[in-house]
């Protein structure tokens, strides 16, 4: 099979690093300053799990080549559009497409731009960034890429994707219910980079006040209220999941949001926060934690 990710950072780098690190057949389509990165210092990384130094094959956009069998889109929300427009010269008849965006609203932009048969269901659970060589640093336990057909089949496709997924020194796993899970992220994901970037501050101390803890549980309760208006097939049990699961955390924990805002740069405001509030604007639901979420996100896009 042969894989395109959609850019080398410390998402796409790290995963399509460990493929390429036992044999397949990828390439990166990346931005001329990171292609020379990647040209003269390979693509570096770090991990508990193996560090790899490689070289990779790389292409700009526009570039004329064969469509891919696999596409992986690890971009930011607010970069997808331009995403879309690159990799739509690639796309051939029978090319599966993975975002490993969060949230659920990209899902029918592509399935519009791409028909929806070509799109496979995908996340990832990872804890990576950049240094500021380029090199990518994996840190912690999490290294997982989830994907599934969004039908839940397990069709002649996606079991050979699964048999190219394996022998890595990453954790790439076949989901049967991969919209189930997609969901149950988002919870995760809307609800922690709400709160950190509402509260300015790690988990921890939030966690620790006790305004703070009854304001993550009216969030995940807020959210699971739009989810289930929404038709989302979501665990009963879910609730009780996501705060066992916040409890976990490391008290130092931030989002990737938080850190984010911490360097003024862009957030994915409307696609995560504000996609959920127009579904419980629709459906006439009290959401007021995730108004204030949404509102201090949008109040520091116009003022950044």
């Amino acid at each position: 099979m042969k894989f395109l990710f959609v850019g080398a950072g410390a998402v796409g780098g790290y995963f399509g690093g460990r493929l390429l690190e036992k044999g397949a057949d990828v390439t990166f389509l990346v931005r001329e300053g990171r292609r020379r990165n990647l040209q003269e210092k390979g693509l570096v990384i770090h991990s508990d799990y193996g560090n790899a130094t490689l070289s990779p094959k790389t292409m700009i956009a526009g570039e004329e080549v064969e469509p891919y069998d696999v596409i992986l889109l690890s971009t930011k929300a607010y970069h997808l559009d331009n995403a879309i427009d690159d990799v739509r010269p690639y796309v051939g008849e029978n090319t599966m497409v993975i975002p490993l965006l969060n949230g659920m609203a990209h899902y029918n932009k592509l399935d519009e731009q791409f028909g929806k048969e070509k799109v496979i269901g995908g996340l990832c659970y990872i804890e990576a960034t950049l240094d500021s060589e380029g090199a990518v640093i994996q840190k912690g336990p999490l290294h997982m890429l989830v994907f599934g057909e969004r039908s839940g089949q397990e069709s002649e496709r996606i079991i050979k994707l699964a048999e190219a997924f394996k022998g890595t020194k990453s954790d790439f796993q076949l989901s049967s219910t991969i919209i189930e899970d997609l969901w149950h992220k988002y919870l995760f994901i809307a609800t922690m980079s709400g709160i950190t970037t509402l509260m300015r501050a790690p988990i921890g101390p939030i966690c620790n006040h006790p305004s703070g803890m009854e304001t993550i549980k009216q969030l995940t309760k807020e959210i699971i209220d739009v989810m289930n208006v929404a038709g989302a097939p979501i665990s009963n049990e879910l609730e009780t999941i996501q705060m066992e699961k916040i409890a976990n955390l490391a008290p130092e924990m931030k989002s990737s949001m938080q850190r984010d805002m911490e360097k003024g740069l862009p957030v994915e405001a409307d696609h995560l926060h504000g996609y959920l509030l127009e579904i419980a604007k629709t459906n006439n639901l009290s959401v007021p934690v995730l108004e204030a979420v949404y509102a201090n996100l949008k109040i520091y896009e116009r003022t950044r």
